[in-house]
């Protein structure tokens, strides 16, 4: 009998907030090990330095956003922490809200800052003692 597959979460972060996603996966490191993990370019190399396994797609700005929307609509990607920056200008924004839209459509999880964040970890852990 084959193991069940590991849900897919999937971390991005805006440039300026890069350093308050690896502080929180740091803080939440054996969380994050009992989950695949995808992320955009730079993110996933950062969260690949704490030492998890993290499957890279490409930078925002040149469609990793778009990427990561497509793991969401096609159900392989169960949650997504994205540290958004809401003052900072970005030329990927269409491809932003395409992913925030998606993950509406499709239920998805989705934390836009810290604190939806710790309620994702919580409520995923919550959910892991009970399978």
């Amino acid at each position: 009998m084959a193991l069940p597959k590991k849900k897919t979460i999937a971390l991005i972060a805006h440039d300026g907030k890069k350093a308050e996603m690896i502080s929180f996966v740091k803080d939440n490191i054996e969380f994050f090990k009992k989950f695949e993990l995808v992320a955009t370019s730079t993110t996933g190399k950062l969260v690949a330095q704490t030492g998890l396994k993290v499957k890279r797609y490409l930078s925002g700005p040149v469609g990793g956003d778009a990427q990561i929307t497509a793991l969401v609509a096609t159900e392989k990607c169960h949650a997504v922490i994205f540290m958004r920056d809401p003052l900072g200008m970005h030329p990927h924004e269409p491809d932003i809200y395409s992913l925030l839209r998606i993950c509406d459509v499709h239920d998805v999880p989705l934390a836009t800052n810290l604190s939806s964040a710790q309620l994702i970890v919580k409520g995923l852990a919550k959910n892991l003692l009970k399978e």
